[in-house]
């Protein structure tokens, strides 16, 4: 696959789902930056320039995700933010970005439940990605 020119931010604490999802969007043309901490994930919005980002919700803080998504937004509210969380399957809780009430303190442009398929995270991707 040729080089989309794209770049996405993965910030995942499972090491094996991160690398799974960084399996595929290379192999569809995407470069990855990956972080497993939120800490780490602060350096790099910092420090990188990135397209997209894919952060899980619930990492050393419940929130971490909620976190770097107000981050990203703040410095650049034109990323697409994709936040894959397994919270509803762990805690009962269900969190969306659907509606504008949601989006005005969540942040993050689409929530998907973990063990989401790769095809359903690939359009998600592309059609935010065409929004832009």
């Amino acid at each position: 696959m040729t080089d989309k020119g794209i770049t996405v931010l993965i910030v995942e604490d499972d090491v094996d789902l991160q690398e799974q999802m960084k399996i595929y969007l290379e192999a569809d043309g995407y470069t990855v930056i990956t972080a497993s901490q939120q800490k780490e994930a602060e350096k790099i919005i910092g420090d990188k320039k990135f397209d997209l980002a894919i952060l899980d919700l619930m990492m050393e803080n419940m929130d971490s995700g909620f976190v770097l998504s107000h981050k990203i937004k703040r410095m650049d509210s034109s990323i697409p933010v994709i936040i894959v969380t397994g919270v509803t399957r762990e805690t009962g809780l269900h969190f969306d970005a659907k509606s504008k009430e949601d989006k005005s303190w969540i942040k993050a442009d689409v929530m998907l439940q973990k063990n989401v398929r790769y095809e359903q995270l690939k359009l998600e991707i592309e059609r935010l990605l065409k929004k832009g």
